[in-house]
């Protein structure tokens, strides 16, 4: 709880972040090493499992509130703060008492995320909005999934929170010169878990 509470706290302070992010390599494709990120099923996602020869328990899935999945055959298996991998290899074990040899594989095929792999955005002049990470995803990629900001907005003096150590530390960031001035030098990568604060203007 002392986590949330210190991260809510970061998330609202209204002094500035004196630390600077260095802006996305636009050079390459993502931001992380390959295999760095996999990301974790969260709760409404909904998955796809196909077991070889085995259509009847094969299908979609959504993942229920509690993070688990309820199959033909099995009781119901957790899902929720796992790979795909992870489950694949979970719902073969649980098959393999009923299926001689099962070849299991998931796929995610509609993602929310659990909270830590959601990129979040909040403050005084937009809509408060959670958006699924995407391996590689950058600040611009994140603002123009979201439409922009309102005409309220001081996108200049936005803040990123990251939780790094166990503890929230602030980033400078500016919105404005990336999405209005085209100036990808304020473009930076984001990570799961990072939150994006925006301060109304003033006028």
């Amino acid at each position: 709880m002392w986590k949330v509470a210190a991260l809510s706290a970061a998330v609202f302070l209204s002094g500035c972040a004196n630390n600077v992010l260095p802006p996305s390599d636009v050079t390459k494709m993502t931001s992380m090493k390959d295999g760095e990120y996999q990301y974790q099923i969260g709760t409404d996602d909904v998955l796809s499992v196909f077991v070889w020869h085995n259509p009847d328990v094969s299908g979609d899935y959504a993942v229920r509130p509690d993070g688990k999945i309820s199959m033909a055959l099995t009781q119901p298996i957790l899902a929720a703060g796992k790979t795909a991998e992870q489950l694949a290899d979970d719902v073969t074990e649980a098959l393999s008492e009923y299926i001689k040899n099962p070849k299991v594989t998931v796929m995610v095929k509609s993602a929310v995320g659990s909270v830590s792999a959601q990129v979040r955005i909040v403050g005084d002049a937009v809509k408060p909005v959670s958006i699924p990470y995407r391996h590689g995803m950058t600040l611009m990629d994140l603002m123009i999934q979201v439409g922009g900001m309102s005409k309220y907005a001081d996108g200049n003096d936005a803040v990123l929170v990251r939780i790094e150590n166990g503890e929230p530390k602030e980033y400078e960031i500016r919105i404005d010169d990336l999405m209005v001035d085209a100036d990808l030098e304020a473009n930076v990568d984001l990570k799961p878990g990072d939150v994006i604060r925006i301060p109304e203007a003033w006028f």
